[in-house]
């Protein structure tokens, strides 16, 4: 059985929390008993009691029993009060014990401290206490602090400190998007590109249920709760470099000279003696700061002769140390929900000793194709037959942003078929991207079968390429349904589909990042739509389009560094004009 104690002055909420680290490793899946020290004035039996009767006439142990619970009271008559390990042997075998109380036990102790109450720290004359929940700010602190508050991060300390792993969270099942969640406001009929992102942006949510996972296996997942700092970054005061420690009121001008004190400070092996005022110690990269160190100079400044430093000059105290918490503070927010768990995120979140994490399942993006002009390559050569390069392109686009694609294959333009692949695609996918069929001709039986359901909008885009965009939802899935041609339909499911797309998967909403280059060409435009052309940076630093304009002129697409962002207002451009360029890596590709 592991224990951990929880003190504290009187009214410091030690109950209350107890009761809450009961409920929250209770709902972790652990099997867990408590021990609570009472006042000395408490009785546990009461006059009049049938027990009490029984101890009146003088039975050594009381057994009561009901269908309910059952106790053992023992009469002590005078004898020592059972210790602590003598009340753990009496409890059946569990997972975890905590244990209210008892102070001066030596086993490992979160203190309770309620500002209001002015009571000193427990935790500086007791090392028993390896953290502190507390409602204020306690800067002078000498181990981590966590929000008295927050029980899921005091919870996750006292995990990781007793080693339990993680147990899986049950999932968490979002709520259902609502069917007008697509709609724009009455009377709009060209939408302009910033309007209907933000449309996206204020009316999708969260799809994906949660799960709690070991920390390396979250690779590429969103967080679903905020991560709290169980341990200072870094954890402790340590060197920045080798060479030697000591204090900085040793410093003499203008040569410094001090004895070399006995051992060494390494990364990982500690010296733990106090070095004496006016004496240096060799120290390594990493290696905690002893006692009395507070001054660390590179070993490159210094002379070693004869069992002695000297060097030249005044150095600034504090010098070439990393000091506890200077990165993150222990008990401070280490990462909000929403971040993805990239390289940086998990490298992180590892400094920081975090073993788990609750995050969302994957979001499963389906990528459908429809019309019967499509054909798999080596299928024909029938030129009135188009080789369905959407498919693979949209599949490859959702896997360089992180999602799980999902394949749904070529639907041909008759409504039953379709209609019934819509079915099956709902239950494999958490949305769905088809191409074609999303403006409203005679076989767009996309836009016709969202319109039916009562859960379509066709949004005209003030945008080129990729003016018609239908978004709906079937069967409580959303469905984007972007146009036909290629460019088009890589640009629309880059502007639209990807931050929508991250929203839904749990992620915080992501515009790309543009960047400022002087234009390489000359272009004239009407004003009121706004232009993604697309772009490829020269030798000299500036932006130059690609020779033809056409959204089925894919190989443009290859040929592009990135898309040039022109604005609705926009009516002329000439060589040298700035414009907004945003490169494929701020679509994540």
């Amino acid at each position: 059985m592991e224990i951990f104690g929880v003190t504290g002055w009187k009214n410091a909420g030690k109950t209350g929390l107890m009761e809450r680290l009961i409920a929250e490793f209770t709902a972790r899946g652990l099997k867990v008993s408590s021990i609570k020290h009472a006042h000395h004035t408490t009785d546990v039996d009461q006059p009049g009691r049938d027990s009490y009767r029984h101890r009146q006439a003088g039975a050594g142990e009381v057994f009561l029993s009901s269908k309910h619970r059952w106790a053992l009271m023992g009469e002590l008559r005078g004898a020592n009060e059972p210790s602590l390990p003598e009340l753990l042997a009496r409890l059946t075998p569990c997972d975890l014990v905590l244990v209210e109380g008892f102070k001066h036990e030596p086993h490992s102790k979160v203190e309770c401290i309620r500002a209001v109450n002015g009571h000193p720290m427990i935790a500086a004359e007791d090392g028993t206490v390896k953290v502190i929940a507390s409602d204020a700010d306690l800067p002078d602190a000498s181990c981590p602090v966590i929000d008295l508050d927050d029980t899921a991060a005091i919870a996750d300390f006292i995990a990781l400190a007793l080693g339990f792993t993680i147990t899986p969270a049950p999932a968490d099942a979002p709520a259902p998007l609502k069917n007008d969640c697509f709609a724009l406001p009455p009377g709009v009929t060209w939408t302009p590109v910033d309007t209907a992102l933000a449309h996206l942006r204020d009316n999708l949510t969260v799809t994906c249920a949660t799960e709690t996972l070991p920390l390396w296996d979250a690779a590429g997942r969103y967080l679903a709760q905020d991560v709290t700092a169980l341990r200072a970054s870094p954890p402790a005061d340590n060197s920045a470099v080798d060479g030697y420690g000591f204090a900085a009121s040793a410093l003499t001008d203008p040569v410094t000279t001090l004895p070399l004190s006995d051992g060494r400070a390494a990364a990982g092996d500690p010296h733990t003696d106090p070095v004496p005022h006016g004496q240096a110690i060799r120290i390594l990269t990493g290696a905690l700061t002893p006692p009395g160190v507070d001054t660390v100079i590179m070993e490159e400044d210094v002379e070693v002769t004869d069992g002695q430093i000297r060097f030249q000059g005044r150095i600034k105290p504090g010098s070439n140390l990393r000091k506890m918490g200077e990165d993150i503070a222990a008990g401070s927010l280490a990462l909000p929900k929403g971040t993805r768990l990239d390289a940086a995120a998990l490298g992180l979140l590892t400094s920081l000793g975090i073993a788990g994490v609750t995050v969302r399942k994957p979001l499963r993006v389906g990528v459908l194709s429809t019309g019967d002009e499509l054909a798999k390559p080596g299928e024909t050569i029938d030129p009135a037959r188009t080789y369905d390069a959407n498919r693979p392109m949209l599949l490859d686009l959702i896997r360089a942003w992180g999602h799980q694609p999902v394949d749904l294959g070529h639907a041909p333009d008759n409504r039953d078929t379709l209609c019934a692949t819509l079915d099956a695609s709902a239950t494999q996918a958490d949305v769905i991207l088809t191409s074609g069929g999303a403006s409203q001709g005679d076989e767009d039986h996309m836009s016709a079968l969202l319109t039916e359901s009562g859960a379509m909008q066709l949004w005209r885009i003030a945008m080129k390429p990729g003016r018609p965009l239908a978004l709906g939802l079937w069967n409580n899935t959303p469905v984007f349904g972007l146009p036909g041609n290629p460019v088009a339909a890589f640009v629309t499911a880059l502007m639209f589909a990807r931050p929508a797309c991250q929203q839904l998967a749990g992620g915080q909403w992501q515009a790309p990042q543009s960047f400022s280059l002087p234009a390489a060409f000359t272009k004239k435009k009407k004003p009121g739509r706004r232009e993604f052309q697309r772009g490829k940076i020269t030798a000299e630093g500036r932006v130059e389009l690609f020779a033809n304009e056409g959204s089925g002129r894919i190989s443009g697409l290859t040929w592009a560094d990135g898309i040039v962002d022109i604005a609705e207002d926009t009516t002329e451009i000439t060589p040298g004009t700035p414009v907004a360029f945003i490169p494929w890596g701020s679509f994540g590709l």
